[in-house]
C-alpha cells in the first residue's frame, strides 16, 4: 500500500540517495548484496545477543541500503534485469533473517522444539528454491526455456522428497534420524538456492 500510494516520493527519495552514494565506487549490484550484511548482524543481535535495539538499527541500515542500490542504478544508468532479480532475492533473504531472528529472540508462543525451527528453515529453503527460478523468469533476467530447465541444484524436489521419506522410515528406529534428515534437507536447500542465484548471475540476459 505504501509503495503504491507513494511511488513518486519513493522514486524521488531513491534518486536523491543515488546521487549522494553514486560517488562511492560500488556498483548497484554490489550495493544490493551489501544490504544482507547488516541484516545478518541484526539476526545475530536478535537470536544470540538478545538486543532488540541493535537489531532495529541493523535492519534499518539494511532497508536504507536497499533503497540506495536502485537510486544508484538510475543515476548512473546501470539499471539491469539482473539487478532487479538480485534485489528481489535479497529482499526475501533479509525478511527471512528478520522473521527467524524474532522467533529466536523469544517472543511468546515461539518457544518451539528445535525440529520445528529446522522444519521452518527447510520450508524456507524449498520455497526459495522455486522462487529463485520463477523470479528470474518474472524479471526477465533469464528467459531462455532451455537455460531455465537446466537451472538445477544439489537438492531439487525429487531428491528432497527421497531424503525426507528416507528420514521418516529411519525415524521408526530412532526419531533422531528424522531430525538429521530434515536438517540435511534444510542445509542442502540453502545450497541449492545459492547455486540457482549463481546460475542466473552467470547466464543473465
Amino acid at each position: 500500500m505504501i509503495k503504491g500510494n507513494f511511488a513518486e516520493f519513493a522514486e524521488y527519495f531513491g534518486t536523491k540517495l543515488g546521487m549522494l552514494f553514486a560517488r562511492i565506487p560500488l556498483t548497484p549490484n554490489q550495493w544490493t548484496l551489501l544490504s544482507i550484511v547488516p541484516a545478518i548482524i541484526g539476526f545475530w543481535a536478535l537470536a544470540f545477543a538478545k538486543r532488540m535495539d541493535y537489531a532495529i538499527i541493523c535492519f534499518a541500515a539494511s532497508a536504507l541500503i536497499d533503497g540506495i542500490d536502485g537510486g544508484v542504478a538510475r543515476v548512473t544508468g546501470a539499471v539491469t534485469r539482473l539487478g532487479a532479480y538480485l534485489d528481489g532475492i535479497m529482499d526475501r533473504i533479509v525478511e527471512a533473517l528478520l522473521l527467524f531472528g524474532l522467533m529466536f529472540y523469544g517472543i511468546p508462543d515461539y518457544h518451539l522444539p528445535s525440529y520445528v525451527w529446522i522444519s521452518a528453515l527447510l520450508f524456507f529453503g524449498t520455497g526459495m528454491t522455486s522462487y529463485a527460478r520463477a523470479y528470474a523468469d518474472h524479471r526477465k533476467a533469464l528467459t531462455d526455456e532451455k537455460k531455465l530447465r537446466r537451472m538445477g541444484g544439489i537438492l531439487e524436489r525429487p531428491e528432497r522428497l527421497v531424503l525426507i521419506v528416507a528420514g521418516m522410515v529411519a525415524g521408526f528406529w530412532n526419531p533422531l534420524y528424522l531430525t538429521y534428515a530434515i536438517a540435511a534437507g534444510a542445509a542442502l536447500s540453502m545450497v541449492t538456492v545459492l547455486q540457482r542465484i549463481w546460475f542466473v548471475v552467470r547466464n543473465a540476459e
